[in-house]
Order: C-alpha cells, then structure tokens, then sequence
C-alpha cells in the first residue's frame, strides 16, 4: 500500500465565550472556575486538492449568542494562503450554528456531510428547544437548498475523501457528528470536532453538556482515540489550549493561527 502524501493542517481561532468548568460537563463541577471556549475552522492544504473544515459563524449571530466574536473565519482563510472564492471541498462535521454558517462565503464548495445530519437538522427532535438551540434555521435550510443545487455529498459511515483524508461519523453530541483524520509528516492527525470539546471531555470520560446521546458520545471519545496514532495527535474543537499547545506559522498570527502538522511543543 503506497503512503499517502502529507498534508499541512492548520486551526483558525475565530470566536472566543467566556465559560465556566459546570458549563462544559454533564453535572457540573464541584471545582467550578473559568472554562472559556475557543471557536475553529480548520485548514487542510495539499499539492493537489484541498479542505476546509467547518465555516464558523457570523458577528451578528455572535452578537445574539453572546460570543466574542474576533475575526471572519472564511475572510482569515487567506492567512493560510487559501482564497475563500476558490475553495471547492468543505467538510462539515456537523450543522450546528458554529460549524456551518457563512457556507455562503464559498460560492464554488461543496460539502461532505453525514446524511444522519441533516435529517437530524429538519427530523422530528427539532421541535425540542433544548436541541435545537444549537442550530441556526436559516443555515440548515441554506444546506438544504445547497443539496437541490447538488452540492452536498452525503456520507452513511466512514469514507475516504482522498488519499490522505478520511472522515469518520461519531454521533453523540449530534445525531450525524463526523470527525477528520488527515495524514501529514508527523503521521496521522485527527481533527475531532465537537466529538471532545476539550481535551479534559475524552481524557477524563466527561461529557459535554450538549448532547444528543450521552451513551454515543462515549464511545465517540473510544473512535478518535482508535483513530489517533496517540492522544497528541487528537485536536479538540473547542479548547483554547490547542492555541497554547501549537505553534503559529508566523510570528505574526501567534493567538490566531497553529499548525497542527507539526507536533505540538507542549
């Protein structure tokens, strides 16, 4: 079997929410404190093809959520080298408000998606505001018009998007969650999305608050860790510690911008 080629990867820090330790498991915490949150797009740039992985929100719906909002996540697309108009794959691990909005900015894309998803997104669990609260309707029926314009490709289960680039569902926190795994020079790299908001969520076995199925977003900590040649190779979706953890590419997008092709230097 040939080695697949090596990708650089990169994590975009857009949004940032003041948050404290009871807000981010199930059941509190006893040792309550800050816990503030850290909101990514990530970034996959290879010779031949390339991914962007979510799209973020937008300042008027952080406005309304509360989020500190600090920067466009597709208009910071080009602090990578990667115009925004060009892009043609962006994989969504899911619909939630933070992972989907702005898809508009991406005239040219398509969208993997785990058909799970969007039957969720429009299924009968939406009439309940505890779930969905973490969506935007405007954006779920903006995918569903992106899939009459035959845009979005559906997933039922694990696939390879290209040599060097799988996606891997693990429902739990949504019913159609996907997670990345991308290969670069220091091997494997899992990029898990919402699957371990924090590292703390899958080091420890404590779910986040927002869940669908508390038993599957169990096990989804078991998949990445399966994936993952080693925790260290496991990036969270929301940890602020990521932006610690890496290095910037330049000097100059320090607290905004990390490789995760390289290891991490803490």
């Amino acid at each position: 079997m040939s080695t697949p080629p090596d990708y650089d990867v990169y994590a975009i820090c857009y949004a940032t929410r003041a948050a404290r330790r009871s807000d981010n498991f199930i059941g509190g915490d006893p040792h309550d404190g800050p816990m503030p949150l850290a909101y990514y797009v990530w970034v996959i740039v290879g010779a031949e093809r390339s991914f962007v992985v979510d799209t973020g929100f937008n300042a008027e719906v952080a406005a309304r959520r509360k989020r500190e909002f600090l920067r466009c996540p597709i208009e910071s697309l080009q602090l990578v080298g990667v115009e925004p108009k060009t892009v043609k794959d962006v994989i969504l691990t899911h619909l939630h408000y933070d992972h989907v909005g702005n898809f508009d900015l991406l005239p040219a894309a398509n969208f993997h998606l785990q058909e799970a998803e969007l039957h969720y997104a429009v299924g009968r669990y939406m009439r309940y505001k505890r779930l969905q609260h973490s969506y935007e309707v405007e954006d779920v029926v903006g995918m569903v018009r992106a899939n009459y314009a035959g845009r979005v490709h559906f997933y039922n289960g694990p696939a390879e998007l290209t040599a060097g680039v799988t996606i891997h569902p693990a429902p739990g926190h949504s019913a159609g969650l996907q997670f990345v795994r991308v290969h670069t020079r220091r091997g494997w790299v899992v990029l898990a999305s919402d699957v371990s908001h924090f590292y703390e969520n899958m080091d420890r076995y404590r779910p986040f608050v927002t869940a669908f199925h508390v038993g599957e977003m169990l096990e989804g900590f078991d998949l990445v860790k399966a994936a993952a040649p080693s925790l260290q190779h496991i990036v969270p979706g929301h940890d602020p510690l990521v932006m610690q953890r890496y290095r910037p590419p330049k000097p100059d997008l320090e607290g905004i911008v990390v490789r995760l092709d390289e290891s991490p230097t803490v």
